[in-house]
């Protein structure tokens, strides 16, 4: 709960408090001194100065009222989540171990991943100052260039397969110069201009970005080059009163059949299907929301779920997952502190230490959204386990398989195959590992 309440506190801390109306206010007011300047180089004659110094003082003056009220807004807002942040915390009995950091021989990783998490926010200005400032000696700190054998995307729309990653767990380098690349800018500079036409609803920048990267997309099976032609078709099919395109011979019903004419072919051995749904809709072109294929042309929401799929297949073809290791690992730890506090107050009640290196005493409740690489091979039927037939977890602490359990229980009680330990069934709890 109080996870969600931060959660709440902070998406208010984000619409309330915004420096972007502190810098328009920031530049009106360079732009007044900017003009007033011109117009005294200009006349030459002191009576204009004085004239011109004497008309900027109340734009000017209500400027930076404007700017300081804006400034008082933000700071009112940082001390409101300031406070929130003590009181969710508060709330937890105990505190956490201080004499140890285990992150603090880790200093490099962890500002590469926010330097990592700035370049794919596009705040490239902002990345590269914290680079800058980071760098743990003066020779760093000057280092401008970037090595070319450890960042090698191409400076065009096209990216490198994941064998060419950006980032090899195997190779990183003891120092963030490594991100200071003008080719990392400019691909995370291209996905974003892309993002912004696909909000813009123009779908040709991302369709022409996948038909480059074709060969590597099929290769991991994506399908994104098809879903975005297969919308534009929709797109272009709906006509001129709903995509506000021109009414002419590439737009409305002729204008989706000679885009799928000229682009569909290269599609129908692996969506046919698909492909014969779209073309049978045009018999229901007058009454496409009742035909049987209304639901297939409702793309309210298409847009955004193929931002997220490009957004996904773009940085897979960098080599980075498609969220921010910084937010995944900054949320995952938000959801496990509270465990993790309460663990600690009741080992310290006990006398008792926490004993394990590198991994957690307990299992962390995350969301699936949080779980990767759930891959289990059960000890009792020698089979991986799936979704339908997921590990479980004994009470004693052994794990096999659900199906594996329910061969070995004798109506709702099981002995444990490798201690003596019996228990009920329903005692025992799914994990994903």
């Amino acid at each position: 709960m109080a996870f969600l309440q931060l959660q709440k506190d902070l998406e208010k801390l984000t619409s309330s408090a915004q420096l972007s109306n502190a810098e328009e206010d920031v530049d009106k007011i360079i732009e007044l001194l900017t003009d007033a300047r011109e117009k005294v180089a200009a006349a030459n004659d002191p009576h204009t100065t004085s004239l011109t110094l004497t008309k900027l003082q109340n734009p000017i003056k209500e400027k930076l009222d404007g700017l300081n009220s804006d400034l008082k807004l933000v700071y009112k807002a940082q001390n409101e989540f300031n406070k929130s942040l003590k009181t969710a915390f508060s709330k937890a009995k105990g505190s956490l171990p201080t004499e140890h950091d285990p992150m603090e021989a880790q200093s490099t990783l962890i500002n590469r991943a926010i330097a990592m998490h700035l370049l794919r926010e596009g705040q490239f200005e902002v990345a590269s100052t914290f680079i800058q400032e980071a760098q743990p000696t003066p020779e760093a700190t000057q280092s401008q260039q970037f090595s070319s054998s450890t960042l090698e995307p191409s400076t065009s729309h096209r990216s490198q397969p994941p064998s060419d990653a950006i980032i090899a767990d195997a190779d990183i380098p003891s120092d963030l110069t490594s991100l200071q690349s003008k080719a990392l800018e400019s691909s995370f500079a291209d996905m974003y201009s892309i993002l912004r036409e696909l909000k813009e609803q123009n779908l040709l920048p991302a369709i022409h970005w996948a038909r480059e990267n074709h060969v590597e997309l099929e290769a991991r099976g994506s399908n994104l080059e098809f879903e975005l032609c297969k919308l534009q078709f929709i797109w272009l099919f709906k006509g001129p009163a709903f995509n506000g395109l021109p009414d002419n011979s590439d737009n409305g019903v002729s204008g989706a059949l000679r885009y799928a004419r000229e682009n569909f072919n290269r599609f129908q051995l692996r969506h046919l299907r698909e492909i014969q749904q779209l073309s049978a809709a045009m018999v229901y072109s007058p009454n496409l929301i009742d035909s049987p294929y209304g639901s297939i042309f409702d793309i309210s929401a298409a847009f955004e779920e193929v931002a997220g799929s490009f957004t996904r297949e773009f940085c897979s073809l960098l080599g980075l997952s498609a969220e921010s290791p910084l937010y995944v690992a900054a949320t995952a730890g938000a959801l496990a502190l509270p465990q993790l506090v309460k663990y600690n107050s009741k080992t310290k009640a006990r006398n008792t230490e926490w004993t394990t290196a590198n991994e957690l005493a307990f299992e962390t409740p995350l969301p699936r959204s949080m779980m990767y690489h759930s891959i289990f091979v059960c000890p009792v039927s020698k089979e991986q386990t799936t979704e339908t037939n997921p590990p479980v977890i004994l009470p004693c602490g052994h794990v096999l398989a659900r199906e594996s359990l329910q061969r070995l229980a004798k109506g709702n009680r099981y002995k444990c195959p490798y201690c003596p330990s019996e228990g009920t069934v329903k005692d025992a709890k799914e994990i994903i590992l």
